[in-house]
């Protein structure tokens, strides 16, 4: 069964590009233009990640993560930040935020697909799903 990522990311073909690549890597991949419509989304669906774009309109990549890890009633589903944001300290605020991952744009597809198969692996042998 193919694993379910959400993708946040409000630049449309950021988007299109990202979804396409991993689709066809045999990813269900459902996507989200902000910080609001990944919450709903997250209520509403089984994920097995979040790729979660930190510079989001309504409600910035930052603050969705904080809501999403203090909804209490759903397992820790993994995020991985994206962003263009590479200065000191960034990466640390993205963790901080409760993010376990982070990767800088242009995104490195190699690098981004080894960081969601090793925390997807971990969240499957961590009992975090009953």
């Amino acid at each position: 069964m193919a694993r379910t990522l959400l993708l946040v990311e409000d630049n449309e073909m950021n988007r299109e590009v990202l979804e396409r690549r991993l689709t066809k890597r045999g990813y269900r991949v459902l996507t989200a233009n902000n910080g609001e419509q990944a919450i709903s989304i997250f209520r509403t669906e089984d994920l097995d990640l979040i790729l979660m774009d930190l510079s989001l309109p309504v409600m910035d990549g930052w603050t969705a993560t904080e809501k999403i890890r203090a909804i209490q009633d759903r397992h820790q589903v993994p995020i991985i930040a994206l962003t263009a944001h590479a200065m000191s300290g960034d990466r640390q605020r993205a963790l901080n935020s409760g993010c376990d991952e982070y990767e800088t744009k242009p995104i490195n597809l190699k690098n981004l697909l080894g960081k969601i198969e090793q925390l997807c692996s971990g969240a499957d042998s961590g009992g975090a799903q009953e």
